[in-house]
């Protein structure tokens, strides 16, 4: 079977990109697929989350286990693609660069016959251009709960209330 996936680069402009891919390569000829879609060198550590339909971040699926065996990871080139994907499960996200954090929101759009005179991956559709640098996160306090107060003047420690001479 052949899937096709729409990944979207996680930034206020259209930046997609139609992927079509068997069914049983690895996890990790996926990300070669989406970083040669994207044209990104490949040469940076990545990630794979499982999403749920509000765009979740769930279990990792690395390139690398970096883990120094504190915990199980999934790695990329052991996890096959259609372990990952179905139609009951059909978001990622995808994260390359941890510097930089390319972000991208990768759906599952159809599941389809091969066609025997294509090469796969096949990159279907490309739209968009990928800016230089990465897209900033913007982080809002109120959609994170922090309670910042905004009368505190971070550089007047005369209005702190410690004692200078704690230790």
């Amino acid at each position: 079977m052949i899937y096709r996936f729409r990944v979207i680069l996680d930034t206020k402009d259209d930046v997609f990109r139609d992927i079509e891919v068997k069914d049983d390569i690895t996890m990790e000829d996926f990300h070669n697929s989406i970083t040669q879609a994207f044209g990104f060198e490949g040469n940076e550590m990545a990630s794979f989350y499982q999403s749920d339909e509000e765009w979740n971040q769930g279990e990792e699926i690395a390139l690398f286990d970096m883990s120094e065996g504190t915990s199980q990871v999934r790695i990329m080139n052991e996890t096959a693609l259609d372990e990952m994907v179905t139609e009951q499960s059909p978001r990622l996200i995808y994260v390359y660069d941890f510097l930089s954090m390319w972000t991208f929101l990768v759906e599952l759009a159809e599941i389809a016959e091969p066609d025997y005179s294509i090469d796969y991956p096949n990159l279907i559709f490309a739209h968009g251009e990928l800016p230089p640098e990465a897209p900033d996160k913007e982080f809002n306090a109120d959609d994170n709960d922090l309670d910042l107060d905004d009368d505190l003047d971070v550089d007047n420690y005369d209005d702190l209330d410690f004692d200078e001479n704690w230790n």
